[in-house]
């Protein structure tokens, strides 16, 4: 368990800050912009969850926690044989992400268009959590360009943004609030 006895250590004064290893990096390395994306995502989520209630709001606090998981596992750079196993996403996180889409995509009309952020509030927010994720997957993905990267987390975050979207739209009255994008509707 993490234990937070000081907010404040002055280690990063000069720019630098410690990943998962000790090793120190610069605050704007590859690897902080992507697990600082993710804790964007989780923020947003947060706001996104003032307006929810079970089942949704259970889903999503377990999605917040996915997401410490996810940035602990990003600020550990891989090691061959680790003298203490970091914490890494998993499958069964990915496995449980796919089981809520499906289930909540059942009960949603199939798309005729593309969806403009909107309808209810909450999935407006949802909306603007799915494009912070997007961003972390490729800060992730660009990451995993140059350095190792677990392929598991790759995968979470990409089929997260597909959970958010699809929760959008079953927040929008089972998508019948969902904003239609109409092409070419202001020419």
């Amino acid at each position: 368990m993490v234990k937070l006895t000081r907010i404040y250590t002055r280690g990063g004064d000069k720019g630098k800050t410690s990943l998962g290893d000790g090793a120190r990096v610069s605050k704007h390395s590859l690897r902080v912009e992507a697990y600082g994306d993710v804790d964007e995502v989780n923020a947003v989520i947060g706001l996104v969850r003032l307006d929810l209630q079970e089942p949704s709001d259970v889903m999503l606090s377990r999605i917040q926690n996915d997401l410490f998981d996810l940035g602990a596992d990003l600020c550990t750079p891989h090691q061959d044989a680790p003298k203490y196993p970091p914490l890494r996403v998993t499958q069964d996180q990915v496995d449980r992400l796919e089981q809520e889409i499906d289930a909540l995509n059942a009960e949603l009309s199939p798309l005729n268009s593309f969806i403009l952020p909107g309808g209810s509030r909450a999935a407006a927010y949802l909306h603007l959590a799915r494009t912070v994720c997007r961003r972390a997957e490729r800060r992730i993905t660009a990451l995993a360009d140059s350095d190792a990267v677990n392929p598991v987390a790759i995968v979470y975050i990409n089929r997260l943004s597909d959970f958010l979207f699809v929760l959008g739209r079953y927040l929008n009255n089972k998508g019948e609030q969902d904003v239609l994008w109409v092409p070419g509707a202001n020419r």
